[in-house]
């Protein structure tokens, strides 16, 4: 009995220890972390720029003593990802991978021509490239863009678009934008897609303003890095038809009940002394979207914002803390100031975009039996833009960190 178990055993050992015969090591493999795509004057043919990370750079291993460049460039022609992933390989010994990649930049170029949502097709296809990758749209040539951005406070280029991403996100820039998204709202043919904006070439003709109403390249902002993330790219139908600002892309994030809600930071004009701007952050509590459709009337849209802001920054020095009439003066302005900023974005959705970003089409569609009534009625095309959208903000709770009083101008000048 014994004897039969171990040749059963003897012969089964092989199919266990089969799933080790396609294994790579570390050390033979290229990790692309970013991967860049321009428009070629050649139709169907795009120009690939991989961004090949070097783990040894940065590395505690290693240390900070080591010459060799913590990345490489490489750019080559193909038709898709997976052809263009094997263009790359003849040049480098290392098997060339695309499960690290955390963005994939394209070219304003090539994102506003109707041959962009051609070239996505292929990416989910494309086994090592993750759809949690987030797209990015740049300013100018993916290439250029993948070469000229040189941070300084970061060696290991993956490691600085993971924090990049996250820092932006985090203050409401720019949108999250993964790959998955891309094709969710894109295929759904309802709604807008929004994506980071981002360049290297600073434009030294942007009038100073308010920190949200910039574009990616508008910061008015001196340093050795000129790279710049703000604002967001705008897709209708899996092409780019426009950029929004700053503020604009917060607006989409607040209006969104479909993305985890974060803290925003934000400006407002001080009511009290308008030349002032009261700064804080804007935490967004809940967001309610109710649409009543009707379907030989217009269509009406409550959308319901409760949130909470904690002020960090009164430059004007009126003393909002200990004055609770000066506090509901102050609760009043921001609520209407989100408003009618608010409002002026909706406007421009429907009379320019004709369609939203907001992902709003999901709270219609139950309204509707099978989804060629849904088609037919046609949320992009003529219910949003004619639809009469009321926005109720609802400022909850206004706190001033740690702040306990405002510095008496007049006592310090006298």
């Amino acid at each position: 009995m014994k004897k039969i178990i171990v040749i059963l055993f003897l012969i089964f050992l092989p199919a266990l220890l089969g799933g080790c015969f396609d294994q790579k090591e570390l050390e033979e493999q290229a990790f692309v972390v970013s991967i860049g795509v321009d428009k070629t004057d050649t139709r169907g043919v795009f120009r690939f720029s991989f961004q090949i990370a070097n783990p040894e750079v940065g590395s505690s291993a290693t240390g900070t003593s080591t010459k060799e460049p913590a990345q490489a460039v490489i750019s080559v022609l193909g038709s898709d990802f997976l052809t263009a992933t094997n263009a790359a390989n003849a040049t480098v010994a290392k098997e060339i991978t695309l499960n690290q990649a955390r963005v994939v930049i394209i070219s304003e170029k090539l994102a506003r021509s109707k041959e962009f949502i051609h070239l996505m097709q292929s990416a989910p296809s494309t086994v090592d490239l993750k759809l949690n990758a987030q797209l990015v749209v740049s300013k100018e040539n993916a290439e250029t863009f993948i070469r000229n951005n040189k941070p300084r406070l970061e060696s290991r280029p993956h490691k600085y678009y993971q924090y990049m991403l996250d820092r932006a996100k985090e203050t409401g820039i720019i949108p999250d934008a993964p790959l998955v998204r891309f094709f969710q709202i894109t295929e759904g043919d309802a709604d807008l897609f929004i994506a980071p904006y981002a360049t290297t070439i600073r434009d030294d003709e942007t009038e100073i303003g308010e920190e949200d109403h910039y574009k990616a390249g508008e910061i008015p902002v001196k340093g050795e890095s000129q790279t710049q993330f703000m604002g967001s790219a705008v897709f209708r139908e899996g092409q780019m038809i426009s950029t929004l600002t700053g503020e604009e892309n917060r607006f989409c994030l607040m209006f969104d009940s479909t993305l985890a809600q974060k803290d925003i930071l934000i400006s407002f004009n001080d009511p009290l002394m308008k030349e002032y701007q009261v700064a804080g952050r804007l935490d967004i509590n809940n967001v309610k979207v109710k649409v009543d459709y009707k379907k030989e009337k217009q269509t009406t849209i409550n959308v319901f914002v409760d949130f909470n802001i904690n002020i960090h920054a009164i430059p004007s020095t009126v003393d909002y803390i200990q004055s609770l009439e000066k506090q509901r003066i102050l609760k009043n302005s921001i609520e209407k100031q989100i408003k009618n900023r608010g409002e002026r974005f909706i406007n421009k959705t429907q009379e320019k975009f004709k369609a939203e970003p907001f992902y709003w089409s999901l709270h219609i569609r139950h309204k509707f039996l099978d989804i060629k009534q849904y088609e037919k009625a046609d949320w992009m095309n003529k219910i949003y833009p004619n639809a009469q959208v009321r926005l109720h903000f609802n400022l909850e709770g206004l706190e001033f960190g740690k702040m306990l009083r405002e510095t008496d101008i007049e006592e310090v000048r006298d």
